[in-house]
């Protein structure tokens, strides 16, 4: 960017043009990874949920036999379904610098098949209308919170220790309501949960650009394609968690 004359690194000089040529690039490669794993998600979470909706109601299924249905949703393996996602973003983040940008880059398609299957139930609560709706919403959000986190000028940097503490107390909330079942408690959770999120949102895009102009010289092809998939990850489960949060605010329940 215009206020990096250069960027050394590792012997090599980067310059403000190259860097800005790259930047673009790597952002792209971001956002389009992020994309990829969205449809993922979309495609099996409707195949799934559409199907499980004919189920809930006594009509045959389409394409995902009943039987498959039922041993994922109504057995032991529904909290395969509900923890696996978690299981692979935590496994995906620990172990990254020893995977290869293939593997990173796999593993970002499994857990994003996974995350579809999870959310699949949202076709049995929500109606499909305001599925739609709200993720339109969200898509125009996010869109925004990215720019803003792209272009601003302003250091973010010392937003992320209290987005992650916020996030923190979200599951708490979250789990100790499970117990309580407390609407007033889900609502303001679902309110504070948009915030954080869109939060995220602008802080993990200024720190994907910050990332790649720090890393911009040192030539780590490698690194930087993992760091391409990282990012994507953190903007996807912001864009996801954003569009739970609105969804359970503002969706119309069938």
């Amino acid at each position: 960017m215009a206020e990096f004359q250069t960027i050394r690194r590792t012997g090599t000089v980067a310059s403000a043009a190259e860097i800005d040529v790259g930047l673009r690039a790597h952002m792209n490669k971001v956002y389009g990874l992020m994309s990829v794993a969205m449809v993922i998600t979309g495609i099996v979470a409707y195949v799934f949920g559409a199907d499980l909706a004919r189920a809930f109601a006594g009509e045959p299924t389409q394409i995902v036999p009943f039987g498959l249905l039922e041993a994922l949703f109504n057995s032991g393996l529904r909290y395969v379904v509900m923890f696996a996602p978690l299981v692979v973003v935590f496994g995906m983040s620990a172990m990254i610098n020893r995977m290869s940008q293939a593997t990173a880059q796999a593993v970002f398609w499994v857990f994003a098949g996974l995350m579809g299957l999870s959310l699949s139930s949202i076709f049995v609560v929500y109606t499909g209308m305001s599925i739609a709706q709200v993720f339109l919403i969200t898509a125009i959000a996010f869109a925004g919170l990215s720019l803003y986190g792209y272009t601003t000028k302003r250091d973010l940097s010392g937003m992320g220790t209290f987005l992650m503490m916020g996030v923190i107390g979200l599951i708490v909330a979250m789990v100790v309501n499970i117990w309580l079942q407390s609407p007033a408690i889900m609502f303001a959770v679902s309110a504070i949960g948009v915030l954080i999120f869109a939060g995220l949102t602008a802080y993990d895009t200024q720190r994907i650009k910050s990332t790649y102009v720090q890393m911009a010289g040192a030539g780590n092809t490698e690194w930087l394609g993992k760091a391409a998939i990282m990012g994507a990850l953190n903007l996807y489960l912001d864009f996801l968690n954003m569009f739970i949060f609105l969804l359970q605010l503002f969706g119309n329940r069938s």
